[in-house]
Protein backbone atom coordinates (compact mmCIF):
# COMPACT_ATOMS: atom_id res chain seq x y z
CA UNK A 1 0.00 0.00 0.00
CA UNK A 2 1.08 3.12 -0.58
CA UNK A 3 2.72 5.64 1.76
CA UNK A 4 0.45 8.97 2.12
CA UNK A 5 2.07 11.99 0.52
CA UNK A 6 3.44 14.90 3.41
CA UNK A 7 0.82 17.56 3.18
CA UNK A 8 2.06 20.76 1.75
CA UNK A 9 2.84 23.98 2.74
CA UNK A 10 0.15 26.36 2.36
CA UNK A 11 1.89 29.76 0.59
CA UNK A 12 1.71 33.34 1.13
CA UNK A 13 -0.60 34.93 -1.02
CA UNK A 14 1.69 37.93 -2.70
CA UNK A 15 4.67 36.22 -1.94
CA UNK A 16 5.96 35.50 -5.50
CA UNK A 17 5.18 39.55 -6.01
CA UNK A 18 7.46 40.20 -3.01
CA UNK A 19 10.50 38.32 -4.41
CA UNK A 20 9.62 39.38 -7.70
CA UNK A 21 10.00 43.43 -6.16
CA UNK A 22 13.21 41.91 -4.51
CA UNK A 23 15.42 41.28 -7.54
CA UNK A 24 13.91 44.76 -8.80
CA UNK A 25 15.25 46.81 -5.98
CA UNK A 26 18.98 44.84 -5.80
CA UNK A 27 19.38 45.50 -9.48
CA UNK A 28 18.16 49.07 -9.26
CA UNK A 29 21.03 49.88 -6.69
CA UNK A 30 23.81 47.87 -8.49
CA UNK A 31 25.82 50.15 -10.65
CA UNK A 32 25.21 49.82 -14.38
CA UNK A 33 27.43 47.86 -16.85
CA UNK A 34 25.89 49.04 -20.27
CA UNK A 35 28.73 50.47 -22.77
CA UNK A 36 27.47 53.40 -23.99
CA UNK A 37 27.87 52.34 -27.62
CA UNK A 38 29.16 54.53 -29.87
CA UNK A 39 30.91 56.58 -27.34
CA UNK A 40 32.76 53.78 -25.58
CA UNK A 41 34.01 51.20 -28.18
CA UNK A 42 33.74 47.65 -26.75
CA UNK A 43 37.05 45.57 -26.36
CA UNK A 44 36.66 42.69 -28.71
CA UNK A 45 38.29 39.42 -28.70
CA UNK A 46 41.03 39.02 -31.47
CA UNK A 47 39.16 36.47 -32.85
CA UNK A 48 36.08 38.13 -33.69
CA UNK A 49 34.43 37.45 -36.74
CA UNK A 50 33.86 41.66 -37.86
CA UNK A 51 34.80 41.26 -41.71
CA UNK A 52 36.64 39.00 -44.25
CA UNK A 53 40.05 40.77 -45.43
CA UNK A 54 42.13 39.38 -48.75
CA UNK A 55 45.41 39.27 -49.29
CA UNK A 56 45.49 39.11 -52.65
CA UNK A 57 49.14 37.94 -53.45
CA UNK A 58 48.57 34.94 -52.22
CA UNK A 59 44.90 34.13 -54.17
CA UNK A 60 45.68 31.63 -56.93
CA UNK A 61 42.34 31.76 -58.26
CA UNK A 62 41.25 28.22 -57.11
CA UNK A 63 38.16 29.04 -56.82
CA UNK A 64 37.41 26.89 -53.37
CA UNK A 65 36.12 29.50 -51.47
CA UNK A 66 33.45 30.01 -53.86
CA UNK A 67 32.33 26.46 -53.99
CA UNK A 68 32.33 25.80 -50.54
CA UNK A 69 30.49 28.52 -49.54
CA UNK A 70 26.71 27.87 -48.74
CA UNK A 71 25.32 31.15 -49.25
CA UNK A 72 27.32 31.69 -52.69
CA UNK A 73 28.18 35.28 -51.99
CA UNK A 74 32.10 35.40 -53.06
CA UNK A 75 32.48 36.65 -56.88
CA UNK A 76 35.57 35.39 -58.68
CA UNK A 77 36.66 36.22 -62.35
CA UNK A 78 39.81 35.61 -63.55
CA UNK A 79 42.07 35.14 -66.95
CA UNK A 80 44.99 33.42 -67.72
CA UNK A 81 48.21 34.09 -69.11
CA UNK A 82 51.15 32.60 -70.42
CA UNK A 83 54.48 32.57 -68.76
CA UNK A 84 57.67 32.57 -70.39
CA UNK A 85 59.98 29.80 -69.27
CA UNK A 86 62.35 30.35 -66.61
CA UNK A 87 65.46 28.53 -68.21
CA UNK A 88 66.34 28.70 -71.89
CA UNK A 89 65.24 25.82 -73.20
CA UNK A 90 61.86 25.11 -70.82
CA UNK A 91 58.57 25.40 -71.98
CA UNK A 92 55.81 28.10 -71.51
CA UNK A 93 53.47 27.88 -68.19
CA UNK A 94 49.94 29.73 -67.83
CA UNK A 95 48.65 30.64 -64.73
CA UNK A 96 45.54 32.17 -63.82
CA UNK A 97 45.60 36.06 -62.75
CA UNK A 98 42.91 37.78 -60.67
CA UNK A 99 40.52 40.35 -62.27
CA UNK A 100 37.69 40.46 -59.44
CA UNK A 101 37.09 38.92 -55.71
CA UNK A 102 34.36 40.57 -54.00
CA UNK A 103 32.11 39.19 -51.07
CA UNK A 104 28.44 39.90 -50.61
CA UNK A 105 28.24 40.86 -46.61
CA UNK A 106 24.48 41.19 -46.94
CA UNK A 107 24.28 37.52 -47.63
CA UNK A 108 27.32 36.27 -45.30
CA UNK A 109 25.85 34.09 -42.57
CA UNK A 110 30.33 34.61 -40.96
CA UNK A 111 30.56 30.86 -40.60
CA UNK A 112 34.22 31.10 -41.81
CA UNK A 113 34.17 27.85 -44.14
CA UNK A 114 35.71 30.17 -46.95
CA UNK A 115 38.91 31.34 -44.62
CA UNK A 116 38.97 27.51 -43.19
CA UNK A 117 39.47 25.75 -46.90
CA UNK A 118 41.79 28.64 -48.25
CA UNK A 119 44.94 26.47 -48.68
CA UNK A 120 47.19 29.33 -49.84
CA UNK A 121 45.44 31.71 -46.80
CA UNK A 122 44.55 34.18 -48.64
CA UNK A 123 41.63 35.01 -46.41
CA UNK A 124 41.89 36.55 -42.86
CA UNK A 125 38.75 37.58 -40.16
CA UNK A 126 39.53 41.00 -38.75
CA UNK A 127 37.31 42.31 -35.58
CA UNK A 128 36.24 45.80 -37.55
CA UNK A 129 32.19 45.83 -37.42
CA UNK A 130 31.70 48.77 -38.14
CA UNK A 131 30.52 49.09 -42.07
CA UNK A 132 26.88 49.21 -42.17
CA UNK A 133 25.13 50.82 -45.35
CA UNK A 134 21.85 52.53 -45.88
CA UNK A 135 22.19 51.40 -49.30
CA UNK A 136 22.28 47.38 -49.78
CA UNK A 137 24.04 47.18 -52.94
CA UNK A 138 27.47 49.14 -50.74
CA UNK A 139 27.40 45.87 -48.53
CA UNK A 140 29.36 43.62 -51.99
CA UNK A 141 33.03 44.70 -51.04
CA UNK A 142 35.54 44.17 -54.08
CA UNK A 143 38.92 43.25 -53.80
CA UNK A 144 39.86 46.74 -53.53
CA UNK A 145 38.37 47.19 -50.08
CA UNK A 146 38.82 43.55 -49.40
CA UNK A 147 42.32 44.42 -49.14
CA UNK A 148 41.96 47.46 -47.09
CA UNK A 149 40.63 45.40 -44.15
CA UNK A 150 43.85 43.73 -44.34
CA UNK A 151 45.39 46.19 -42.20
CA UNK A 152 42.89 45.37 -39.33
CA UNK A 153 43.60 42.09 -39.13
CA UNK A 154 45.80 41.23 -35.78
CA UNK A 155 49.13 39.50 -35.40
CA UNK A 156 48.72 35.98 -35.55
CA UNK A 157 49.44 34.29 -31.82
CA UNK A 158 52.39 33.16 -30.86
CA UNK A 159 54.07 30.32 -31.43
CA UNK A 160 55.13 27.36 -28.96
CA UNK A 161 59.03 27.83 -28.54
CA UNK A 162 59.63 24.29 -29.39
CA UNK A 163 57.91 24.56 -32.19
CA UNK A 164 59.40 23.63 -35.66
CA UNK A 165 60.24 26.80 -37.24
CA UNK A 166 57.65 27.37 -40.17
CA UNK A 167 58.65 26.29 -43.79
CA UNK A 168 58.00 29.72 -44.62
CA UNK A 169 60.06 31.59 -42.38
CA UNK A 170 63.21 29.49 -43.16
CA UNK A 171 62.59 29.90 -46.93
CA UNK A 172 62.01 33.09 -46.34
CA UNK A 173 65.51 33.34 -44.07
CA UNK A 174 67.40 31.41 -46.27
CA UNK A 175 66.69 34.11 -49.20
CA UNK A 176 67.45 36.84 -47.23
CA UNK A 177 71.02 35.30 -46.31
CA UNK A 178 71.92 34.68 -50.12
CA UNK A 179 71.05 38.42 -50.78
CA UNK A 180 72.90 39.39 -48.00
CA UNK A 181 75.62 37.18 -49.27
CA UNK A 182 75.79 38.44 -52.93
CA UNK A 183 75.25 42.29 -51.62
CA UNK A 184 78.49 41.41 -49.29
CA UNK A 185 80.14 40.01 -52.53
CA UNK A 186 79.63 42.88 -55.05
CA UNK A 187 80.77 45.18 -52.23
CA UNK A 188 84.64 43.60 -51.97
CA UNK A 189 84.27 43.49 -56.02
CA UNK A 190 83.76 47.18 -56.47
CA UNK A 191 86.02 47.73 -53.04
CA UNK A 192 89.09 45.99 -54.66
CA UNK A 193 88.14 47.78 -58.44
CA UNK A 194 88.09 51.16 -56.68
CA UNK A 195 91.46 50.05 -55.65
CA UNK A 196 92.68 48.62 -58.38
CA UNK A 197 91.87 51.95 -60.21
CA UNK A 198 93.52 53.98 -57.84
CA UNK A 199 96.86 52.32 -57.68
CA UNK A 200 96.56 53.00 -61.81
CA UNK A 201 95.83 56.57 -61.38
CA UNK A 202 99.83 57.32 -59.12
CA UNK A 203 102.74 58.53 -61.58
CA UNK A 204 105.18 55.58 -62.75
CA UNK A 205 109.14 56.42 -61.74
CA UNK A 206 111.38 57.76 -64.43
CA UNK A 207 112.65 55.32 -66.77
CA UNK A 208 116.47 54.36 -66.44
CA UNK A 209 116.15 53.47 -62.95
CA UNK A 210 118.16 56.70 -62.05
CA UNK A 211 116.96 58.50 -58.80
CA UNK A 212 117.70 61.97 -57.28
CA UNK A 213 117.98 62.77 -54.42
CA UNK A 214 119.36 66.51 -52.52
CA UNK A 215 120.95 66.90 -49.88
CA UNK A 216 124.25 67.00 -48.53
CA UNK A 217 126.23 63.72 -50.01
CA UNK A 218 127.44 60.81 -47.82
CA UNK A 219 131.17 62.16 -47.41
CA UNK A 220 132.36 63.88 -44.61
CA UNK A 221 132.95 67.67 -45.48
CA UNK A 222 135.66 69.14 -42.42
CA UNK A 223 135.86 72.53 -41.45
CA UNK A 224 137.72 74.18 -39.07
CA UNK A 225 135.66 76.52 -36.92
CA UNK A 226 136.92 77.31 -33.25
CA UNK A 227 139.24 74.25 -33.82
CA UNK A 228 136.27 72.14 -34.17
CA UNK A 229 135.30 69.66 -37.32
CA UNK A 230 131.84 68.65 -38.32
CA UNK A 231 130.71 65.36 -39.73
CA UNK A 232 128.50 66.17 -42.42
CA UNK A 233 126.45 62.62 -42.11
CA UNK A 234 125.94 63.35 -38.66
CA UNK A 235 125.85 67.30 -38.59
CA UNK A 236 127.65 66.86 -34.77
CA UNK A 237 130.77 68.71 -33.87
CA UNK A 238 134.02 67.01 -33.44
CA UNK A 239 136.47 68.61 -31.21
CA UNK A 240 139.58 68.77 -33.26
CA UNK A 241 143.51 67.09 -32.38
CA UNK A 242 145.98 69.28 -30.83
CA UNK A 243 148.88 69.83 -33.33
CA UNK A 244 152.17 67.64 -32.32
CA UNK A 245 155.24 70.66 -31.36
CA UNK A 246 157.28 67.76 -33.25
CA UNK A 247 156.38 68.40 -36.34
CA UNK A 248 157.39 71.75 -36.47
CA UNK A 249 160.82 71.19 -35.68
CA UNK A 250 161.54 67.70 -37.98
Amino acid sequence: MAEPLPPTRSRIPGSGLAKGLAVTLRTMTKKTVTAQYPDAQPELPPRSRGVIGLFEENCTVCMLCARECPDWCIYIDSHKETVPPAAPGGRERSRNVLDRFAIDFSLCMYCGICIEVCPFDALFWSPEFEYAETDIHELTHERDKLREWMWTVPAPPALDPGAEEPKELAAARKTADKLAAEAATAAEAAELAARTAEQAAQPEPPAGGTTTTTGPTTAETTGTTSGTTTDATSGTPEPSKPSDPRDGAS
